[in-house]
């Protein structure tokens, strides 16, 4: 059987921001802490975009793991907000769950903290249940390498995709003709190399 190639769809897309919480981001030692911040505000950049329904959620933020960020707060004023009480697996919470299943979307754009637990419980779960599951692997951060390529190799062979997220901005938006300049002002808003390029095709236009 062929390979079917199931791309990101912007009108079946819903993004999930798992426990990007102040406390957890202190356990992110795969990024730099100013790269793994530029990569989860690129891809809420990326959500708010292409207007795709966007659920925020933390795990016991009035304990160690603190409060959200607050730029994803910010970005995202009328987003569903679950804090959870307890569950470490997203999916574990009725309010969750329930969230994500009133988009009526069935592929799930995923990033969180940390990668190994908040991020692959909840991918687990929802492919169990016969969704489409997109791992924002940038957009997720654990305690190093290690841990991490074992977690994505979990969730690989469960079925998620693995994407950055460039990829992810890229396959939603599909033709450059839809727009140049505000795509374009993303990615060089959040690459350096990205900016120097759209500053390029500025000059010549």
């Amino acid at each position: 059987m062929a390979y079917r190639y199931n791309r990101l769809d912007k009108d079946n897309a819903v993004v999930l921001l798992v426990d990007h919480q102040a406390g957890l981001l202190s356990l992110v030692r795969d990024f730099t802490p100013d790269e793994f911040k530029n990569n989860v505000l690129a891809l809420a950049d990326i959500a708010k975009f292409f207007n795709l329904p966007t659920i925020l959620t933390t795990s016991f933020e009035n304990g160690p793991n603190g409060p959200i960020v607050p730029e994803l707060k910010a970005l995202f004023p009328d987003a569903p907000y679950i804090p959870r009480p307890g569950q470490i697996n997203a999916w574990d919470n009725a309010d969750f769950v329930d969230a994500v299943k009133a988009t009526g979307r069935k592929q799930l754009i995923i990033a969180g903290v940390v990668t190994d637990v908040c991020v692959a419980f909840p991918t687990l779960s929802a492919l169990e249940e016969g969704f489409d599951v997109f791992v924002v692997t940038d957009a997720s951060g654990t305690f190093n390498p290690v841990v991490r390529d074992a977690a994505l190799d979990r969730m690989s062979q469960a079925g998620a995709q693995l994407m950055n997220w460039f990829s992810v901005g890229c396959e939603l938006h599909r033709d450059w003709r839809n727009d140049i300049e505000g795509f374009g002002g993303i990615l060089g808003g959040h690459l350096p190399a990205y900016a120097n390029l759209i500053q390029s095709y500025s000059q010549k236009s």
